[in-house]
């Protein structure tokens, strides 16, 4: 057999020996830096799932009989706005005018009050309208309660905004993002301005080199310089990927010794301090994050009850789980035992089932009778 030039073996076989190196060194290069690039899942569970049995037909008449004659029979109200998950309740919403050519919600209004009326009220509306009506309610009037103004838009994800900010628009005929500008000012405008964008990478994947590197950054501008750069804090905390913060925080705390929380305290204050610390909180743990709002919201004299409507409505179908763990984990007692103490009535029937926690009141109860037999005595 005659010798073949050496140029004459470039073709197929060369080619499948380059793409074959090519191979071997991604292989190399992925195994040199498999910490570069992480992946990570977060689980989320509410407590509020699909009712199997589910009939829209069959739920409106229930509600029907329910608010016919004299009187309301709260628990079949109870058994139905507690037990359905927000789609299931819109059906039941329509159903019901088409059966009765009547509106549910004004019906339930005329039967219902007080904080009953209220959560009644929440769980009629889709999640984004409910988002908006909080939002409108906390911006309009004398004053502004940043408290909720942050709760809401620090804590939502990209989608769950953009479909805040269609909803305002829709059932107020204004901007969100005006309104909340003409109400707010400075870093703290420009914060909230930035996360209405809706336009935080929402991928899990981490990049340990940025990761390090935008740790140096917050670090440059803020604990090692004289002032603090808030517009660097507000450009990475808004933008990347929950995900990816978690690492950067990570980072952050092996380069400086200080955790970001302690941070952001020691270098800001006000209402930016408190809507970084929000956003940290979330990116770092969001059930504990709630967990905590649920634990401010019931302790000491008084009750905040827009704040308990408002946690539980809005988190029970989307992590309430976790937040009980959380809950249970930071604080000793469980959630549905914190939320029987402190509520009463049908209202606290509702609450518990949407947690998931309909014993709990019977447990409360027991305990409170045991605890007159003892005074008694």
């Amino acid at each position: 057999m005659p010798h073949q030039p050496a140029t004459s073996g470039r073709g197929l076989g060369s080619s499948s020996r380059r793409r074959e190196v090519t191979s071997k060194v991604k292989e190399q290069l992925e195994r040199d830096d498999q910490s570069q690039y992480e992946k990570e899942n977060v689980k989320q569970e509410g407590t509020l799932k699909p009712y199997r049995q589910f009939s829209a037909e069959a739920d409106a008449e229930l509600l029907r009989k329910a608010m016919k004659g004299l009187g309301t029979d709260e628990d079949a109200v109870i058994s139905v706005f507690g037990n359905r998950t927000n789609k299931q309740r819109q059906e039941v919403i329509k159903m019901y005018k088409t059966m009765f050519g009547k509106d549910l919600v004004k019906d339930l209004k005329s039967e219902l009050n007080g904080d009953m009326w209220k959560t009644i009220k929440a769980l009629c509306l889709p999640p984004a309208d409910y988002d908006a009506t909080e939002l409108r309610n906390a911006i309009q009037g004398l004053g502004t309660d940043d408290s909720t103004v942050i709760e809401i838009i620090c804590t939502r994800t990209s989608k769950s905004i953009q479909m805040l900010k269609e909803s305002y628009k829709k059932l107020f005929n204004k901007s969100l993002e005006d309104d909340i500008a003409g109400d707010t000012s400075g870093h703290f405008k420009r914060l909230l301005t930035s996360l209405l964008q809706a336009n935080r990478d929402d991928n899990n994947v981490i990049d340990r080199t940025l990761a390090k590197k935008e740790a140096k950054l917050l670090f440059d501008s803020g604990a090692k310089k004289w002032g603090t750069d808030e517009s660097r804090f507000n450009a990475i905390l808004v933008s990347r990927s929950q995900t990816q913060l978690r690492a950067t925080f990570e980072e952050y705390y092996r380069l400086s010794g200080k955790s970001i929380e302690d941070a952001i305290k020691s270098e800001m204050s006000g209402d930016m301090a408190s809507g970084l610390l929000t956003m940290v909180r979330c990116i770092q743990n969001k059930p504990r994050y709630f967990a905590l709002q649920l634990y401010k919201s019931m302790k000491g004299v008084s009750t905040d009850d827009d704040a308990l409507i408002r946690i539980i409505v809005s988190r029970c179908e989307i992590d309430m789980v976790q937040v009980k763990e959380e809950f249970q984990r930071e604080y000793k007692q469980a959630l549905g035992q914190f939320v029987a103490s402190d509520t009463s009535g049908d209202y606290r029937n509702l609450l518990l089932s949407l947690i998931g926690e309909t014993t709990a009141a019977k447990a409360a109860d027991s305990a409170s009778k045991k605890r007159r037999d003892d005074n008694s005595d």
